[in-house]
């Protein structure tokens, strides 16, 4: 059977996987390091973290992902945002997958997704690389060991980074792929290395079955006030937006960094740990992420590192801009033990506009915190892609669209009915540019950020005066005498030298928001609709 604590009516030969090598269950961080390094998959670096690279794949394939067709979701999968898959490719992929595993080495790990054990789902991950073994058992939710003798999959993420997919007979678009199976509860990964698609496929596949159960999944972090659970705090936000950052408030307790569920309960992490950006990390602006690079099994992803002295370069990109750790959530001292917390009192929409149109913060109503919510706006800057010459806007709808199996407007509508069941108050946030667009502008102080912040979750920023925005519709505060933000600087068009061109640039994003958000507008309600034509 191999090495490792694992229920005996639930090995992987019960599950017809047989021929394998060695199959080493439910290994503890120690032996999953001794396993990775012997096996040449990476380095042991400072204070006994994991060194890896992904090679090839430096991030997540998303058009490579696909679900399979089957009858019970055929008509409640958003198929314009993922691809189909027959059942019969997917069988002849699982078997084809299952054919070249014989003989080889593989790692499983029995773990939850969710710590609310009411909505909680109990996922086997199978893997290849040790350390991908490793990836996981920090990113999902760890059973107690004598649980496992008990464990009942519901879900299995079979990973084989060798294996390449043949698109004509599997039918997907080419060698790498992410396959979904909800009927036979099964998710396959071949031929990619990077360890995120074993977390995302998990998201996924939550953001999927949920809804169904009256739980809003959320791409978002949380956190919660001192010794009050039922201040809790949502923050939704593409990448670049300050999610983890502003999430990890050291004055207040975080409850995750990624991905919660909203339930009749309140909320919950679905995760056990946290994988957070390391590119320009510094112990000064983060500590407390900065310090987890040098801890016990931390996986250290994609970073470039002095081959003698092991010390890493947090400035280098030439592997990737998405160099990543990975480590177990009570790495960071504030983080709640039981990752729960209540139902949101705030929610926080972050966005880096690029365009130095959007105020620093923004009170919206229900329907503006849908439309915002399906918009899903933040911008790239120049300089960050080839040919990007000025910003450009990014809408990811919900937040995270290439995570969102069903279709938008399900989650919009969760959300929405939640905030207005439990009398939540809703935000945007603009982490983004002042006094100018990219290029003339400066970015958004970040001290000014985190103190309009605090003014709103706890409570001081209402008591402020507000102004109705002239472009989106939403309320701005005038002035917030709670804190030492400049007035000046919560009107972006106070802080532009050139007025005009401010209002020819707000005028422009007020257009890409519109044209954005046709495709929704047949599929919302009147409310929701009259946010978007103003």
């Amino acid at each position: 059977m191999g090495e490792g604590r694992v229920n005996p009516d639930q090995t992987l030969e019960h599950q017809g996987i047989i021929g394998l090598g060695k199959v080493y269950y439910n290994l503890i961080e120690p032996d999953l390091i001794s396993k990775a390094v012997c096996g040449g998959e990476g380095e042991l670096g400072i204070g006994g973290t994991m060194l890896v690279s992904t090679g090839k794949f430096t991030g997540r394939s998303p058009q490579d992902k696909h679900i399979v067709k089957t009858d019970s979701v055929a008509d409640t999968i958003w198929w314009e945002n993922n691809a189909a898959m027959t059942e019969e490719g997917f069988d002849a992929l699982h078997a084809d997958m299952l054919e070249h595993m014989k003989g080889r080495d593989y790692f499983v790990q029995d773990l939850y997704a969710g710590a609310d054990p009411t909505y909680r789902l109990d996922v086997r991950l199978v893997t290849e690389l040790a350390w991908h073994s490793l990836f996981i058992r920090h990113m999902l939710r760890r059973p107690e060991r004598e649980e496992l003798d008990s464990f009942i999959p519901e879900f299995t993420v079979i990973n084989c980074p060798t294996f390449k997919a043949d698109p004509e007979r599997h039918g997907c678009r080419s060698e790498t792929v992410i396959a979904m199976n909800f009927d036979k509860k099964l998710i396959l990964i071949a031929n990619t290395e990077y360890a995120g698609e074993n977390k995302k496929s998990i998201f996924s596949l939550l953001n999927y079955m949920l809804p169904e159960k009256g739980v809003m999944p959320m791409h978002c972090s949380a956190n919660h006030a001192k010794g009050n659970p039922v201040d809790t705090a949502v923050f939704f936000g593409l990448s670049g937006t300050g999610k983890t950052t502003l999430s990890a408030d050291p004055n207040r307790v975080l409850i995750g960094d990624d991905e919660h569920g909203w339930s009749d309960n309140g909320s919950f992490n679905f995760e056990g740990g946290c994988y957070a950006k390391t590119i320009n990390l510094s112990r000064e602006a983060e500590p407390e992420i900065y310090d987890t690079c040098s801890m016990f099994g931390t996986v250290i992803e994609n970073m470039v590192y002095d081959p003698e002295t092991k010390e890493l370069d947090f400035d280098d990109d030439s592997l990737t801009a998405n160099m990543r750790c990975a480590y177990p959530l009570h790495y960071i001292s504030n983080a709640s033990e039981n990752a729960l917390g209540g139902h949101p009192k705030n929610v926080i929409m972050l966005t880096c506009d690029a365009f130095g149109v959007l105020p620093p913060i923004a009170r919206l109503t229900p329907a503006q915190a849908m439309y915002h919510f399906l918009s899903g706006f933040t911008a790239k800057v120049a300089g960050t892609e080839r040919g990007v010459t000025e910003p450009q806007p990014t809408f990811s709808t919900c937040f995270g669209a290439p995570f969102m199996p069903r279709r938008p407007e399900v989650y919009g509508e969760l959300l929405r009915e939640k905030i207005a069941k439990h009398g939540t108050t809703c935000w945007l946030v603009n982490t983004g540019w002042t006094g100018g667009a990219f290029g003339v502008g400066t970015r958004m102080p970040i001290k000014a950020t985190r103190a309009l912040l605090t003014a709103a979750l706890d409570g001081s920023l209402e008591d402020a005066e507000f102004r109705k925005d002239p472009n989106f519709g939403f309320e701005v505060p005038v002035s917030v005498k709670a804190t030492a933000v400049p007035d000046i600087l919560l009107d972006p068009r106070r802080t532009w030298d050139d007025k005009k061109a401010y209002d020819v640039q707000a005028a422009k994003l007020v257009g890409m928001f519109a044209e954005n958000f046709a495709q929704y507008a047949d599929k919302i309600d009147e409310d929701v609709r009259a946010v978007a034509i103003g």
